[in-house]
C-alpha cells in the first residue's frame, strides 16, 4: 500500500508531537519492557506447573514448544496486521487484544487442570499452558514486531534500518531471564511475582497507547526498501531466502532445548538452569542484531569446530566429574553455534518493509526447532542422540556449504564415513566390540581427518557425527528393557558378567537385583537385598527400628518405586504403598522377568501413579508408620518434595509416633542440610546415617545411602536415637528454609562441591 492510499489523516504531514529522541525512548521503553514480561513469565508460570508433573525436566522442554508456537502465532498477527490494517486499525486492534488478555490476569493456572493424565503429558501441558496463559503471552508475542513496524512509520532518521530494536528487545529478555533466578525467585514469592508481574502488564499498556498516539501524530511514511547489507538491498526475499531463515532458527532453538534438558536432568529442574541457556540464547540475538557487533562474525565463523571439537574430545577422551565443568563447557560450545547460526540470520536479513514477515520466519523456524526436540525426539529415539545431532546440524549451518562433486575428496570422506557409520551400528547390534587400543586409534585418526577438511562444513560435519557415533557403540550395552517417556530414558541391563540386574534412569542407577550366583546359576525365590536395601543399611536400619517399636508389622508409605525392592525389606505383614509418578517404572517393578521383588514378597503391593504431592493428599491422615522419601538419588530432583509444606503433608499422613525418611544421596547436590532446615522449622529433630559403619562393594552392587530421619519427639526415633550412627543435624542458621516460594539449589551445587574437595561425605 503507497502512502497516498492511506487516510488522509495518517498522511497528512504534520510535525510529530514528540522530539526524535523522545519518541525513541518511548518505543524502545516500550519494547522492553515487553520483552521482559515475555520472558520473566516463562519461568514464573513453569515453576508454578512443575510440581504437577514431579518436577520433571522435560516440562521446560514441552513449556518451551508451547512458548515458541505462541511466538509464532504473534508475531504472524504482527505481520498480518501490518500488511492489512496499517496505521489507525492496526493501534485499534492490537489495543483491544492487549486489553482482553487482562482478563486472565493475575496469572494462574486454569481451573479444572489439576492432575496430569498418565499418558500425554506434553499435550496436557500444552493445553494446561494454552488455557491458562495463552492470550497474554500472545498480546506479548507480538508485541515486538509490532512496535517496530510501527516505529518504521513514524519518519524517525533512524527507521530506515530499525533492527537496532529488535537488539533492545533481546537486550529486555536477557535482563529478565538473568534477574528471576538470582533477583526475583530467591527474594519475593510467586504470589507477590504474579502480582508484580500484572502491574507491569498494565504499565505496558499505557506505553502501548503512547507509541500508538506517537506513531499516528507522526508524517506516518511507507518504509523505505533500505537495507545495511548491500547484497540484498531493495530484493524481495525468495521461498529459499525464507528456507533458509528456517533452518538457521531452527537449528540454534532445537539445540537450545536439548541442552536445558542435558543439563537440567543432570542436576535439577529449576528456573536456574532453564532461564541460563536461553539467556545465552538471546545474547546472541542481541550481538548479531548490533549495527557493529562486538564479536565479529568472521571469527565466531572461524572458531567454531574448535569449539565443537573440544566438546567432542570432552565427551569421548576425558571424563570430567565436575558438573559445573560440564555445565560450562556445554554452554560455552552452545553459546558458540547459536551465535553462528544468528550470526548468519542477521547478514542475511531483508530490507525494511520486509521485517514483520522476516520475524515471522524465524519465529516459525523456533517453533520447528522446538516442536522436533520437545515433542517428536522422544517419541521417534529411544535414547537422547537428538543433542550430538543438532551440535552436528549447526556445523551445516556455516557458510561454504556445497554438496560434493562425485570423485572429489569430499565425496570419498562422505561415502567412507558412512559405510564405518553402518558397519559400527551393525557390530554394536551383535554386541561385537573394538579393543581398547583400536578404538583410541581409530579416533584419533579422525580428529587428525578434521584438519583436512577444517572449513569444509559437510565432510567436517560427518566426521564430528562420526565421533559421536563411537561415543555411543562404545558406550552401548544391550537391553533387557528400554523405554524413553515424558520422564526420561528408563534402561533395564544385566551388568558384572550378568550376576546383576540393573535399572537405570538416564546415567544414574536406581536398584538392582542379583538374578544370578557366581557359578552363573539363576536365582530363585525370594531375591537378595542389595543396592542401597541391603542388610545393615540405612534402609534397613529405619524399617527394623520402627517394626521394633511398634512390636510387630508396620504401614508403611515410599514415594519412588524403583525396582521395588522394599517390598522385601520389612518382615511379613508389613505393608507397603507406593507412590510413583511414572507409569513405565511401574511396569517395569511389576514385571517378574525383569525384578522380582514384588512378585516375590509383596504381589498385591498397592502402586498408586501420580506426582506424590497430589497422590499423597488424598491418603487417610495418620494412616502410616513410616513414610519413605526416595525420590533424590542421582541426578535431577523434585525440589516439591524436599519443602516445608511438603513437609508438613507428610506428617499429616502419619500416625502420631511415625518418622519420615528421606534418602538423600546425590551425586551433584548437599541435601542434608536441606532436610535439617524443614524440619527444624516444624519444631521436629532430624538425624542422619551416612554408612559410617559399612563399606561400599560396586561390584557386589553393595551401595551406601545418605538417609535423614525426621521425627517429631525423640522417642519416635525408637532405638535409632541411642545409636552412634545416626547423630542429631541441626539446621544451619545461614541456610534459608527451602518452601514452594523458595529454594536454593546453587547453595546445595556449591556445598556438595565443597564437601568434595575437602574429602568428606554427606
Amino acid at each position: 500500500m503507497s502512502t497516498s492510499e492511506l487516510p488522509s489523516s495518517e498522511t497528512s504531514q504534520t510535525p510529530a508531537v514528540a522530539s526524535p529522541a523522545l519518541l525513541l525512548a518511548t518505543f524502545i521503553a516500550a519494547i522492553f519492557v515487553s520483552a521482559a514480561l515475555l520472558f520473566a513469565v516463562q519461568p514464573m508460570f513453569t515453576k508454578m506447573v512443575l510440581p504437577r508433573l514431579g518436577g520433571a525436566a522435560s516440562v521446560w522442554s514441552v513449556a518451551m514448544v508451547f512458548f515458541q508456537t505462541t511466538l509464532l502465532a504473534g508475531y504472524a498477527y504482527a505481520h498480518l496486521l501490518t500488511r492489512f490494517q496499517p496505521g489507525r486499525n492496526s493501534v485499534i486492534i492490537h489495543l483491544v487484544v492487549l486489553v482482553a488478555a487482562c482478563f486472565l490476569l493475575p496469572l494462574h493456572i486454569a481451573s479444572g487442570w489439576g492432575r496430569p493424565p498418565q499418558d500425554g503429558e506434553a499435550f496436557w501441558l500444552l493445553g494446561l499452558f494454552t488455557v491458562s496463559i495463552g492470550l497474554p503471552f500472545f498480546a506479548l508475542s507480538a508485541n515486538g514486531p509490532l512496535l517496530q513496524a510501527w516505529f518504521v512509520r513514524t519518519g524517525h532518521k533512524d527507521a530506515k534500518d530499525p533492527y537496532f530494536l529488535y537488539a533492545a528487545s533481546n537486550v529486555g529478555s536477557f535482563l529478565a531471564l538473568i534477574a528471576y533466578p538470582v533477583a526475583i525467585e530467591p527474594f519475593i514469592p510467586l504470589s507477590d511475582q504474579r502480582w508484580l508481574w500484572t502491574v507491569g502488564y498494565y504499565g505496558l499498556i499505557v506505553l502501548a497507547v503512547a507509541c500508538g498516539f506517537l506513531m499516528l501524530r507522526s508524517p506516518n511514511r511507507e518504509p523505505e526498501a533500505t537495507a545495511s547489507d548491500a547484497t540484498i538491498e531493495g530484493t524481495t526475499p525468495t521461498w529459499r531466502d525464507t528456507a533458509i531463515w528456517v533452518a538457521l532458527a531452527a537449528v540454534p532453538s532445537g539445540l537450545l532445548i536439548a541442552v536445558t534438558a542435558h543439563i537440567s536432568t543432570d542436576v535439577a529442574a529449576v528456573p536456574l538452569f532453564w532461564t541460563i541457556p536461553l539467556a545465552i540464547y538471546l545474547l546472541t540475538f542481541v550481538i548479531v542484531f548490533q549495527t557493529k557487533p562486538f564479536i565479529p562474525h568472521w571469527l565466531v565463523v572461524a572458531v567454531q569446530p574448535a569449539f565443537v571439537l573440544f566438546l567432542v574430545i570432552a565427551i569421548l577422551m576425558i571424563p570430567i566429574e565436575s558438573i559445573v565443568l560440564q555445565i560450562v563447557i556445554h554452554l560455552s560450545v552452545f553459546f558458540v553455534c547459536a551465535l553462528m547460526c544468528h550470526g548468519e540470520l542477521a547478514r542475511r536479513r531483508p530490507p525494511p518493509q520486509f521485517l514483520t514477515g522476516y520475524y515471522m520466519w524465524i519465529s516459525f523456524g523456533g517453533m520447528i526447532g522446538g516442536i522436533l526436540v520437545g515433542l517428536i525426539a522422544p517419541h521417534v529415539f529411544s535414547r537422547i542422540i537428538e543433542y550430538p545431532l543438532l551440535v552436528v546440524l549447526t556445523l551445516l549451518c556455516r557458510p561454504g556449504f556445497t554438496w560434493p562433486t562425485r570423485g572429489s575428496s569430499q565425496y570419498v570422506v562422505l561415502i567412507s564415513i558412512v559405510i564405518a557409520a553402518l558397519l559400527v551400528m551393525g557390530m554394536a547390534a551383535v554386541d561385537i566390540r573394538l579393543e581398547a587400543p583400536l578404538y583410541a586409534v581409530v579416533v584419533g585418526f579422525l580428529l587428525g581427518l578434521t584438519v583436512q577438511f577444517w572449513r569444509t562444513p559437510l565432510p567436517f560435519a560427518a566426521i564430528v557425527g562420526m565421533l559421536f557415533i563411537l561415543n555411543h557403540y562404545n558406550n552401548y550395552t544391550p537391553s533387557n528393557y528400554l523405554v524413553r517417556n515424558f520422564f526420561g530414558v528408563l534402561n533395564v541391563v544385566e551388568a558384572t558378567e550378568g550376576r546383576f540386574r540393573v535399572l537405570y534412569h538416564g546415567t544414574t542407577a536406581q536398584g538392582a537385583q542379583r538374578i544370578r550366583d557366581r557359578e552363573g546359576n539363576l536365582l530363585k525365590g525370594r531375591p537378595d537385598m542389595v543396592s542401597e536395601f541391603h542388610d545393615g543399611g540405612g534402609f534397613a536400619q529405619v524399617v527394623e527400628a520402627m517394626e521394633r517399636k511398634a512390636g510387630g508389622p508396620i504401614n508403611m508409605a515410599v514415594v519412588g518405586l524403583g525396582t521395588g525392592a522394599l517390598a522385601c525389606r520389612g518382615r511379613d505383614g508389613t505393608t507397603v504403598t507406593y507412590y510413583e509418578i511414572d507409569a513405565d517404572i511401574a511396569r517395569i517393578a511389576t514385571d517378574p522377568t525383569l525384578f522380582s521383588y514384588i512378585s516375590e514378597c509383596a504381589p498385591k503391593t498397592k502402586i498408586i501413579i501420580g506426582d506424590a504431592r497430589l497422590t499423597l493428599a488424598d491418603a487417610p491422615d495418620g494412616a502410616y508408620d513410616l513414610l519413605f522419601i526416595d525420590a533424590f538419588i542421582g541426578a535431577a530432583i523434585p525440589i516439591h518434595l524436599l519443602t516445608k509444606e511438603a513437609l508438613e503433608l507428610y506428617f499429616r499422613k502419619l500416625k502420631p509416633n511415625g518418622v519420615v525418611a528421606m534418602h538423600v544421596s546425590n551425586r551433584n547436590l548437599e541435601l542434608v542440610s536441606v532436610v535439617a532446615g524443614i524440619g527444624q522449622s516444624l519444631g521436629a529433630i532430624v538425624r542422619v546415617y551416612d554408612g559410617g559403619d559399612l563399606e561400599e562393594d560396586i561390584d557386589e552392587h553393595r551401595w551406601i545411602p545418605t538417609i535423614a530421619v525426621v521425627a517429631r519427639n525423640e522417642a519416635d526415633f525408637g532405638v535409632l536415637a541411642k545409636s552412634e550412627l545416626w547423630p542429631i543435624r541441626e539446621r544451619d542458621p545461614r541456610q534459608r528454609v527451602w518452601t514452594d516460594d523458595y529454594s536454593n539449589v546453587v547453595g546445595a551445587l556449591l556445598r556438595h562441591i565443597r564437601s568434595r574437595q575437602s574429602g568428606g561425605g554427606e
